[in-house]
């Protein structure tokens, strides 16, 4: 029938028709593509703005957490003219980071990031550069005790440091801040660089505290601007006090590293810094010159792991000992099992878990506390499919770890205080799968095992020598437990007592 019709049509309508009939297959496609590449929903955005009308910057996570209520565990937010997926719930952030960790597992380097590192360094970078620096950083890490017996002793000793600048407040109320992150600093810098410091020492001081207010400044509204619109940096005051702290801290790190280079020994090898640079000088007396084994990479390696280990790891302990003078009844169970368990010998490791409460105490400390509540961005490596979403390469995401440590799903009561959560009913501290605060999958914190020990440690230690309370007409109920706005979230300034027990 076909042949029949045919000779009737003049080449110019055959060509016409053939024309018409690829324009409707390409729409089709389209349509069916457009079907297929279903993107997550979300907010309308304005011109310009995006849906920064609908947003709170300085509580950021609280934000987004309440969009997923509205739009789901996947869905799309846009920052001025920043495009953002946002992964809400823990299922949902396991499957993406963990069970989709290639396609998740690049870093989004925002424009502060890169003003911090510029490409170098562990956090904020990808490629073979990232892979070999973690790589190198995790190896180094292990090789000078982190998570053993050699980081023990050192955490010990400085808890020995921490417990004599509590006692010369003689049990009046003080704000421990400061002293708390030097504590922590102190443990990462000894295996940094090969010692630990006086608390007042000045260059110390003025590493942990400029990095300490970087931090802090990188989570305000200000620096959040000045992400979605670099252009604005040299007008915005946060942007430029971030600059002259990183400019500072780097001189100091610099000077450090110079004088571990002046009397480096390969034979002996002292810490980090002394592994690096006898990995360089391996690598040039090899002839191999064009390696991820330069200054700006060990500069920034330093840096990384010097800031992070002490800005979480400190907070956490603040945030412990707020919560012990909140909450007296749980301040004096723990007491009471340490003392029935321990006595007044010095708490190792191995005992954690002869201390399920206390134990079960920390976790719940930790999942509260929240203390980097939308991890660091992550970026897709590739386009991907994930839960009926196409989500196309390089879209920026951010796993959202406060919906995971507050999944209404996988907690009891997300909201209170409650170690329960972690305990089961014969009183055995036990694992939940929604525990993320160390982030999951390529990207999860490298130092968690350090940060674990220390966090036990320090906690411990204080509680056998200190009962924590509010200052003098302040009660339980007037702690506040607001965080402080930042990068990461920290108590706001506040003062307790440590009341020695002995």
């Amino acid at each position: 029938m076909l042949e029949d019709l045919l000779p009737s049509f003049t080449p110019a309508t055959l060509l016409g028709i053939a024309v018409m009939l690829l324009g409707l297959h390409f729409l089709s496609s389209s349509f069916s593509s457009q079907e297929k590449r279903k993107e997550p929903p979300g907010p309308r955005p304005l011109p310009l703005l995006g849906n920064l009308l609908q947003l709170d910057l300085n509580k950021l996570q609280d934000s987004l957490f309440d969009l997923s209520k509205q739009y789901g565990s996947v869905f799309t937010v846009h920052f001025g003219p920043l495009r953002v997926v946002v992964l809400a719930g823990y299922r949902t952030v396991k499957e993406a980071l963990v069970n989709n960790a290639e396609e998740f597992g690049d870093r989004e380097v925002m424009p502060i990031f890169y003003d911090f590192n510029r490409g170098h360094g562990i956090l904020f970078c990808n490629g073979e550069s990232w892979k070999e620096m973690r790589r190198f950083a995790l190896t180094t890490l292990r090789d000078f005790g982190m998570g053993k017996k050699l980081s023990e002793e050192k955490i010990i000793d400085e808890c020995r440091h921490l417990i004599d600048e509590f006692e010369q407040h003689e049990g009046k109320a003080f704000n421990n801040s400061q002293v708390v992150n030097y504590a922590a600093s102190n443990i990462i810098s000894a295996i940094m660089f090969g010692k630990r410091f006086d608390y007042d020492d000045p260059a110390f001081q003025a590493i942990a505290n400029k990095d300490n207010e970087v931090i802090r400044l990188a989570g305000s509204a200000a620096i959040q601007v000045y992400n979605m619109f670099p252009w604005l940096g040299p007008w915005l005051k946060n942007w430029k006090v971030v600059i002259k702290h990183l400019k500072d801290c780097e001189e100091e790190v610099k000077r450090l590293i110079q004088s571990l280079k002046e009397t480096l020994n390969p034979e002996i090898c002292r810490c980090f810094v002394d592994s690096f640079l006898t990995r360089k000088q391996n690598l040039e007396e090899s002839g191999i010159v064009d390696s991820h084994y330069h200054d700006d990479n060990l500069l920034h390696s330093v840096r990384n792991l010097v800031g992070a280990g002490t800005d979480t790891t400190g907070n956490t302990i603040r945030w412990s000992l707020l919560l012990m003078a909140k909450y007296p009844d749980t301040q004096d169970q723990v007491q009471e099992e340490l003392n029935r368990v321990i006595g007044s010998r010095q708490v190792r490791v191995e005992d954690r878990k002869n201390l399920p409460y206390t134990d079960a105490v920390i976790h719940e400390i930790q999942r509260l506390a929240n203390i980097v509540p939308m991890s660091l961005p992550h970026k897709t490596s590739r386009d991907v499919s994930f839960q009926g979403y196409f989500i196309k390469q390089g879209t920026v995401v951010f796993p959202l770890l406060t919906s995971v440590l507050y999944d209404e799903s996988e907690w009891e009561s997300p909201n209170t205080f409650n170690p329960a959560h972690f305990l089961d009913k014969e009183g055995k501290c036990i694992k939940r799968d929604a525990f993320m605060p160390f982030s999951a999958g390529r990207r999860a914190c490298l130092g968690e095992s350090l940060a674990r020990m220390e966090v036990f440690l320090f906690f411990t230690t204080l509680l056998q020598h200190f009962r924590f309370t509010p200052p003098p007409g302040v009660s339980e109920d007037e702690l506040d437990l607001t965080p402080a706005v930042g990068f990461t979230l920290g108590p706001l300034p506040h003062e307790l007592c440590a009341i020695s027990r002995h």
